[in-house]
């Protein structure tokens, strides 16, 4: 007996540890900074981790009142319905759920080029194709409604990030539009808005709200929205929360059946949804990451020798030469950034925004290795 075909699945690379560094370099793990997996530098919101802490006698309870309760949250801070949030086990969570409800076999997604591995993965594990568009270097990683199209060729799901991993690029509103308008009716278009707190851009979700004003504003001041396009968010990253994956997709009103049959039973657990109910509360945490990743991005602009592209996200992407090579002296340097050659980009690295002395020591570390 063995499993199904699985040779044109491509395995997901996460950043590596400090635990794990530190044990094949025999090193304690205290001598490590990790700038790899774009975390929240600060850790997770202090009124999470309380909600976690005071959530450990309860675990033995299924989440249902405190799914509803997050589900109820988020709705009211971005005015859209309960049914329009399909709150799930991270951001992957979410494409997995999103896959199930519009995915036949034979199906095709359109991804971008570098970018994240799971939107392909999702859905060849639901029996779909994968076709790219590109994300180019020499347009400096711009996104545009024309690279996207220039490579639809009708397919069920175009994959949008923004901001955009690994390179920090983000697509307008306008551009989100122009493609949602120019593709098929039966085009889904799935905005990954992963980063969405770093930018000051507006959020793809102002296309699927269908109503005007506050939670229960009159019906006759709704407006038409798009049903054909999605927005993901993630608690992982301005939150600190990535170790409960928790995650949700944004959705149009009438989806609303669908995820009551595609989803995972309680898939969003007891203590993530405890921790993000808090989460949503602590604007000091959020607003605290967000500017110090602001900072950071230009700290790093301005004092890496080496071109470092423009992010709107809470890392930096820098053309550094062989990728692998500086990874690993910065390694043994003890600062781990991601070498992003399983992004197909063998000369760059992502490096993750830390706090000021991280940053700073990141950049002095680099400029060695560079200059030698």
């Amino acid at each position: 007996m063995h499993p199904r075909d699985l040779s044109d699945h491509v395995e997901y690379q996460a950043g590596r540890g400090i635990e794990e560094v530190a044990r094949e370099l025999g090193r304690d793990p205290s001598e490590f900074v990790k700038l790899a997996s774009n975390e929240n530098m600060f850790g997770p919101s202090p009124l999470g981790a309380e909600a976690v802490r005071e959530t450990a006698t309860d675990v033995h309870h299924y989440p249902t009142a405190d799914h509803a309760d997050l589900v109820a949250r988020i709705a009211d801070e971005w005015d859209v319905t309960d049914d329009q949030v399909w709150l799930a086990n991270g951001g992957d969570g979410a494409l997995d759920y999103l896959a199930r409800a519009t995915l036949e076999p034979g199906d095709d997604v359109l991804v971008p080029d570098p970018g994240f591995s799971y939107y392909g993965m999702t859905a060849r594990f639901h029996h779909g194709g994968v076709s790219t568009y590109p994300v180019e270097r020499d347009d400096g990683f711009s996104l545009t409604a024309d690279a996207v199209l220039d490579a639809y060729d009708g397919e069920r799901v175009v994959f949008l990030t923004s901001p955009h991993n690994p390179s920090g690029g983000r697509f307008t509103l306008d551009a989100v539009e122009e493609i949602a308008e120019e593709t098929d009716e039966e085009t889904l278009v799935v905005v990954d808005e992963a980063y969405g707190e770093f930018t000051d851009a507006p959020t793809a979700i102002d296309l699927v709200r269908t109503r005007d004003g506050v939670a229960g504003s009159n019906p006759a001041a709704s407006r038409a929205k798009r049903d054909d396009v999605v927005v993901l968010r993630t608690f992982s990253k301005a939150y600190g929360l990535a170790g409960l994956r928790l995650g949700y997709a944004v959705v149009p009103e009438a989806w609303a059946d669908a995820y009551r049959r595609v989803n995972t039973p309680f898939a969003a657990n007891l203590v993530a949804c405890r921790a993000g109910l808090a989460a949503l509360e602590d604007d000091e945490h959020v607003e605290r990451t967000v500017e110090t990743a602001a900072w950071a991005r230009e700290y790093m602009t301005e004092h890496i020798d080496a071109r470092v592209f423009e992010s709107h996200g809470n890392f930096v992407l820098v053309e550094v030469g062989d990728a692998a090579a500086v990874a690993d002296a910065l390694k043994r340097r003890g600062v781990i950034v991601r070498d992003c050659t399983s992004f197909g980009l063998d000369d760059c690295i992502r490096i993750t925004c830390g706090t000021k002395e991280e940053t700073e020591t990141v950049v002095a570390e680099l400029n060695e290795v560079l200059a030698e």
